[in-house]
């Protein structure tokens, strides 16, 4: 489990210190706003379009094999990131992370669902997964500071590749190998819904830069749109399907990936934000920023752990709901907040607030997602809601940017209480889906 949960550290970890060095790498390579996020999404896109595929491959050719795999190809692009001399190169090194995570992640929690077959148990072990996951954001919210501040950026893609040579060398002593299953790879369904994310990421960054109405922005926007719909038809058609449509038969599969696209466009979005936030508003340095996020990661550890108690306690249909109250106080918190320079007690109230409904939330809508998969389903399950969660962090982070950047009226600069307010909507639908759902 150790071993596994390496593979949720390091990703994690490594996002959270790309996004504290964002302002930094904005400054060294001479980006618009608009710029760095597509730096963001060309990574959080190329995961999102290959996390199906990277599940299925953990079935068909066995889930230890392709976890090394996707770590080494991983591990290999972000060392090629600390490289990088132009937007394009860090560009270019950033979809390669995304293709290593992508086959790395379904596959490390198809392992760690073959370890806790009861469904009980996997609600523990997706406590356990959340509460790593928040480690890793503890950790790189103060390496990410720490080391953009006294290194460079470049810095925070050198740091990840020793925890990542460490835990694949775990896995590798320590997990069995899982025989794979025979079956063909929906090669056809894999272009159409990277091709499709793409689409609406890029059109929805081009709208930031250009306007809605721009002929980038709608021809993005009606590739993607008619991409995702070819897709559908695909798999409708296809003997083996990427995605056999019949999950979504599911009533909890269903709640927890619609829950989990809107949780993703909150977290990814919130993360590329409010850095850029507390040092060009608040006036904070790199360094001070990590420390005062602290608390934040420190609240997603505490959520994912109290996640599985919550859920004993009123039910998992409840349990998400709640989370998602408390996620949604907390935002509006921080859109509202006062704090004009440097950290107050008010902003760390919304911190707490966010921090805990996060990990109280993803973990409780991870659970509901995969706790009942059958015999071969480890691999589609949890790619399916990896791969919501990533589709929700490129899609929304590319609406939200080209709102709060149009709305800020002037060049280079974002209009962050727009944007705080952008996932607070995001958290209001995901709780009204919930809701919806909720076992009564």
């Amino acid at each position: 489990m150790a071993g596994l949960a390496s593979a949720m550290f390091l990703v994690i970890l490594d996002a959270a210190m790309v996004n504290l060095a964002g302002s930094r790498i904005r400054q060294g390579l001479g980006l618009s706003p608009a710029e760095l996020t597509v730096v963001v999404d060309s990574y959080l896109v190329t995961f999102a379009g290959l996390l199906l595929l990277g599940g299925r491959l953990a079935d068909v050719l066995g889930a230890r094999k392709v976890f090394l795999a996707g770590m080494a190809g991983y591990l290999a692009a972000t060392a090629f990131c600390a490289l990088a001399t132009g937007g394009g190169m860090l560009i270019a090194g950033r979809i390669g992370q995304g293709i290593g995570a992508a086959v790395l992640m379904p596959a490390a929690l198809s392992l760690v669902l073959g370890l806790y077959p009861s469904p009980a148990e996997r609600t523990r072990a997706m406590g356990i997964w959340g509460a790593v996951a928040g480690a890793g954001s503890l950790v790189g919210v103060f390496l990410g500071g720490s080391l953009t501040e006294l290194l460079g950026w470049q810095a925070v893609f050198v740091t990840p590749v020793p925890f990542g040579v460490l835990g694949a060398f775990v896995v590798w002593r320590a997990v069995a190998p899982v025989p794979g299953r025979p079956g063909r790879f929906d090669a056809l369904g894999a272009v159409t819904i990277t091709i499709g994310i793409s689409g609406l990421a890029l059109g929805m960054v081009s709208a930031s830069d250009a306007g809605w109405t721009a002929p980038g922005t709608v021809v993005g926007l009606a590739a993607g749109l008619v991409s995702l719909a070819a897709f559908v038809v695909v798999e409708r058609r296809s003997a083996r399907p990427l995605v056999p449509l019949g999950v979504f038969r599911r009533k909890p599969v269903v709640t927890a990936n619609l829950v989990m696209v809107l949780i993703g466009g909150t977290l990814t979005s919130l993360f590329f934000f409010l850095p850029q936030y507390q040092q060009d508003v608040l006036g904070m340095s790199p360094l001070a920023t990590g420390m005062t996020q602290l608390p934040l990661a420190v609240m997603i550890i505490v959520g994912s752990v109290l996640a599985p108690i919550l859920a004993k306690r009123v039910g998992p249909g409840r349990a998400l709901p709640t989370a998602l109250t408390v996620l949604l106080a907390g935002f509006l918190w921080l859109a509202w907040d006062p704090t004009t320079s440097g950290f107050s007690v008010s902003l760390l109230g919304a911190f707490l607030l966010i921090g805990t409904g996060l990990g109280l939330g993803a973990v409780n809508a991870t659970a509901m997602a995969v706790r009942d998969s059958a015999d071969g389903e480890a691999g589609l399950l949890s790619g399916l809601v990896n791969a919501a969660q990533q589709l929700g962090g490129a899609v929304g982070l590319a609406a939200l940017a080209g709102i709060a950047i149009g709305a800020a009226g002037t060049h280079g600069d974002i209009a962050f209480t727009t944007a705080f307010l952008g996932e607070a909507a995001f958290v209001v639908i995901a709780l009204a889906v919930s809701l919806a759902s909720a076992e009564r």
